[in-house]
């Protein structure tokens, strides 16, 4: 991973695992352990999931381009997939409580993303290769 992706998985990870922590004490404290266990378990798979996709993208970047853009929609797509099919199976579970365990995942997921936004607008990347050449346009 480079330097960059580095410091915008702590930009995004840091703040959603304190979001995580606050969900877990109020489930706590308003439905009980149950819904403390829901909210610990929402906020693990946000953040296993998005450091996963994180660590793919930056590896397939240094593929190409190309490739880093479908490994971001691959990763999206696995991410959906996978959250909603654990919403359905433990639907209803009575294990955790399967609303604080859908919210805190809403609320993780939007609390990464926004802080990701940040870390990359924050983050000095050049968008065009200042050395790239052009096909067909030979030395003039």
């Amino acid at each position: 991973m480079q330097a960059n992706d580095v410091r915008v998985l702590k930009s995004a990870a840091i703040p959603t695992l304190a979001v995580g922590v606050v969900a877990v004490v109020v489930a706590q404290l308003t439905v009980g352990g149950a819904g403390a266990l829901g909210a610990l378990i929402g906020t693990l798979l946000v953040a296993v999931f998005f450091s996963i996709s994180v660590v793919a993208i930056s590896y397939a970047a240094r593929v190409s381009p190309q490739m880093m853009a479908i490994a971001a929609m691959v990763s999206y797509l696995v991410k959906v997939i996978v959250i909603m099919v654990m919403l359905v199976t433990f639907g209803d579970t009575t294990l955790w409580n399967p609303q604080v365990f859908a919210w805190s995942v809403v609320v993780c997921t939007i609390v990464w993303t926004g802080f990701e936004v940040r870390a990359f607008i924050k983050t000095k990347m050049l968008y065009v290769d200042p050395e790239a050449t052009v096909p067909g346009q030979g030395d003039r």
